[in-house]
C-alpha cells in the first residue's frame, strides 16, 4: 500500500520520489512536469503487474529497511537488511552542480548500490511506462546500457550490473558495487563507476556549499535546512519557476476526488514563497523566480492574470482524467492539468505586486526594480481596483460557488498599499499619492462589509457569517495591526471555528465535493504566525513543535493531514507546506545572542 513516507531527490530540472526500501515510485521526464514514466504511486490496483511503472532495488529475503539524507543535500541513502545478516547501501541523486559556468543539471537519475555485509542477492526491476503508464516501451539492449524506447522519448539506463541479469529480472549476489545512470539516450564520456563517482562527489559538494550559504535561525536548524532544500528542488530553474508540488493526484483524503494536479506555479503563493527565500538569504532563486512572474506581468497587457501557470507560463493546462491509472491507493481519479487556471481569483492582483514589491527595496538583486516595471505593475492595480468587490472563486478555488471573498478584497488591497509605497520609494509622489487613496478607500469598504458585528470577527466573505483560515493573515500583509483588537477577535473566531485537535481546517463550510476531511497543512502554520504576532510566542513555540513531530520520517510535509491519525494526504512535498515551517522557524527561533 502506498504511503507518504518518501523521499524527494531532484536537481531542479527533474525529481523523483523513493519510498523507504528503495523503489523509486513517481518520476517524470524529461523534466518535473512530463511524463510520469515512474507512476506507480498512482497506480494500486489488484490488476497492476509488480513492479510497473517503478524503479525497485529488492533485498532477496528482505528483513528491514531505514533511510536518511546525507546531511545538508539531497542525495538519499537507503540501507536493506535481510535474514542472513547481509547489509546493502543504495544512494540516490539527480547531478547538479557548476559546469562551465553554469548549473550542470541534466534529467538523469543515479543509483549507486554498494554491498555493506554479507553477500546479500538482488533483484532489479526497472519497468518504466509511458503516456503515463499507457505505454510498455520498446527495449533494447547494449553491451551495458539498456535503450527504452517510446515515440515521444527514449531512456537510457548505463550500468555496470549484468545486463541479462536486470531484463529477465533475476536475482544476484552483489559482490561488489554497482552504479546505474537512468536519464537521456546519451553515451558516457568515461567509465561508468569514474562517472558515478564524480557526479556523487561534486553533487554532494555542491548541496552542502548551497546550504552554506542559507540564512538559518539558532533554532531548528536542520528542520529549516530540509525545507530549504526540498523548496529548491520544487524550482524548475531554467525559467526560476516553483511548482505547488512534485506530484498530482495525491488525494487530499480518501474517498473525495480532491484529486489536483499541483506540477504548477500559482500565483497566490508568490508573496509566502518570495518571503521564506528572502529570510533564507537565498537571493538569486528569489531573483529568478521574480523573473518568472514579471515574465508574467509583460505578457498581461491588459492587466489580466490567471492563477496557476505552467513552468514555462505555459496557459494551456487543461485538465483530462486518466482512467486507466486507478489512484493512489485506489482513490482517483487521476488527473493531468489543473482547470483552475480558467478560474476567476482577484488575490492573484495583490499577490504579483507584494512578491515584486522585493524587487524595489532588496539592493542585493542585480536587477532592481524601475519604473518601467512599476508601470507594468500599474495595470495590476488598476485591476485590482476594478475587481476587489467582485465575486470570485476565492484562494481555495472553489469551482461551483462565486462570492466576493475577503481574502481576494484584501489581497487586492495589498496591491494597491504597495504601489504606494514603491512609488515614494520612487519619488513619484503624485502616483504615490493616488495609490495611497486608492488603498484608504477599499480598506475602509472592507472593514465594514467584510466584519461581523454579530460573532466580533471578520468572516470569508462579505455579508457572510462563515470562516476560513486566510483571515489569519489579516496581519501578516499588513491589513490590520497587531495589537488592533479586531485582529485578535478574528485569530479567535478562526481557532473556535477551524481548530481540530492541533491543525485547522481551511474552512468548514460544504463545497463541491462536500464538507473537508482533512486538516490543512500550512494554515497551521498562518496559526502559529498569528500567536506569535499577537504576542501569544509560548504557546506558538508548543505548537510549532508538535507540527513538527509531524513530519514524515525524512522531514517532509505533504498538503494535508489527518488530524486524528496524523497520515500524510494531499500532494507532495508541498512547497506550502515548507514555506511555512521556514517561515515560523524564523519569526520564532531565539536570536543567536540570546543563547550565550
Amino acid at each position: 500500500m502506498s504511503t507518504l513516507n518518501l523521499g524527494a531527490i531532484g536537481n531542479c530540472n527533474i525529481a523523483a520520489l523513493v519510498d523507504c526500501s528503495g523503489t523509486i515510485v513517481w518520476g517524470c521526464f524529461p523534466r518535473m512536469d512530463g511524463d510520469a514514466v515512474f507512476q506507480s504511486l498512482l497506480d494500486d490496483s489488484a490488476g497492476r503487474t509488480k513492479g510497473d511503472g517503478a524503479f525497485s532495488l529488492e533485498l532477496v529475503d528482505q528483513l528491514h529497511c531505514d533511510q536518511a539524507y546525507l546531511p545538508n543535500s539531497a542525495i538519499l541513502r537507503t540501507m536493506l537488511y535481510d535474514h542472513h545478516g547481509g547489509v546493502v547501501e543504495i544512494t540516490d541523486f539527480a547531478p547538479r552542480f557548476a559546469l562551465y559556468e553554469r548549473i550542470y543539471r541534466p534529467p538523469m537519475i543515479v543509483r549507486r548500490i554498494r554491498p555493506v555485509q554479507g553477500r546479500p542477492r538482488l533483484l532489479v526491476r526497472l519497468r518504466p511506462r509511458f503516456e503515463y503508464g499507457r505505454l510498455v516501451p520498446e527495449l533494447t539492449r547494449g553491451s551495458n546500457h539498456l535503450r527504452y524506447v517510446s515515440p515521444a522519448q527514449t531512456l537510457r539506463l548505463t550500468t555496470n550490473a549484468p545486463i541479462s541479469y536486470i531484463i529477465e529480472e533475476r536475482p544476484f549476489v552483489l559482490e561488489r558495487p554497482v552504479d546505474m545512470l537512468l536519464g537521456s539516450d546519451e553515451s558516457l564520456q568515461a567509465g561508468i563507476e569514474s562517472t558515478a563517482r564524480d557526479l556523487f562527489e561534486r553533487t554532494l559538494d555542491h548541496w552542502r556549499s548551497w546550504v552554506r550559504s542559507l540564512s538559518i535561525p539558532f533554532e531548528w536548524q536542520e528542520e529549516v535546512i530540509r525545507a530549504a532544500i526540498t523548496l529548491k528542488l520544487c524550482n524548475f530553474e531554467e525559467t526560476g519557476a516553483i511548482v505547488a508540488a512534485l506530484t498530482t493526484s495525491v488525494p487530499e483524503a480518501p474517498e473525495t476526488e480532491r484529486n489536483w494536479d499541483y506540477r504548477f506555479c500559482w500565483l497566490r503563493d508568490a508573496y509566502f514563497v518570495i518571503h521564506a527565500l528572502n529570510r533564507l538569504g537565498v537571493s538569486r532563486t528569489m531573483e529568478d523566480y521574480l523573473r518568472f512572474i514579471n515574465d508574467i506581468v509583460e505578457d498581461a497587457t491588459e492587466g489580466e492574470l490567471r492563477p496557476v501557470y505552467g513552468i514555462t507560463r505555459d496557459t494551456s493546462i487543461d485538465e483530462c482524467v486518466l482512467p486507466h491509472l486507478a489512484g493512489y491507493r485506489g482513490f482517483g481519479p487521476v488527473r493531468v492539468g489543473n482547470q483552475a487556471h480558467l478560474q476567476v481569483q482577484n488575490d492573484v492582483y495583490g499577490s504579483v505586486v507584494l512578491a515584486s514589491t522585493h524587487a524595489f527595496f532588496d539592493r542585493r538583486l542585480t536587477h532592481p526594480g524601475d519604473t518601467t516595471l512599476f508601470e507594468q505593475l500599474e495595470r495590476l492595480g488598476n485591476r485590482a481596483v476594478a475587481v476587489f468587490d467582485r465575486p470570485d472563486a476565492g484562494p481555495w478555488e472553489l469551482r461551483t460557488f462565486a462570492s466576493v471573498h475577503t481574502f481576494s478584497a484584501v489581497m487586492c488591497w495589498a496591491a494597491c498599499d504597495r504601489l504606494a509605497k514603491i512609488a515614494r520609494r520612487l519619488g513619484l509622489t503624485d502616483r504615490g499619492a493616488y495609490w495611497r487613496r486608492e488603498a484608504d478607500r477599499i480598506h475602509a469598504i472592507i472593514s465594514e462589509r467584510a466584519w461581523n458585528a454579530e460573532l466580533g470577527s471578520f468572516v470569508s466573505t462579505f455579508g457572510g457569517a462563515e470562516m476560513d483560515a486566510t483571515l489569519l493573515l489579516l496581519h501578516e500583509v499588513d491589513f490590520l495591526a497587531a495589537d488592533d483588537p479586531r485582529f485578535a477577535a478574528t485569530v479567535d473566531a478562526v481557532a473556535r471555528t477551524l481548530k481540530v485537535g492541533d491543525f485547522l481546517f481551511r474552512y468548514v463550510a460544504e463545497d463541491d465535493f462536500g464538507t473537508p476531511r482533512t486538516a490543512f497543512v500550512i494554515c497551521v502554520f498562518w496559526y502559529i504566525d498569528a500567536l506569535a504576532a499577537l504576542g501569544r510566542r509560548d504557546e506558538a513555540r508548543v505548537l510549532f513543535e508538535t507540527v513538527l513531530a509531524k513530519r514524515n520520517t525524512l522531514g517532509l510535509l505533504s498538503e494535508d493531514i489527518d488530524h486524528r491519525s496524523g497520515e500524510l494526504w494531499g500532494n507532495f512535498p508541498q512547497t506550502y507546506s515548507m514555506v511555512g515551517l521556514i517561515n515560523c522557524a524564523m519569526r520564532l527561533s531565539r536570536h543567536w545572542e540570546e543563547a550565550f
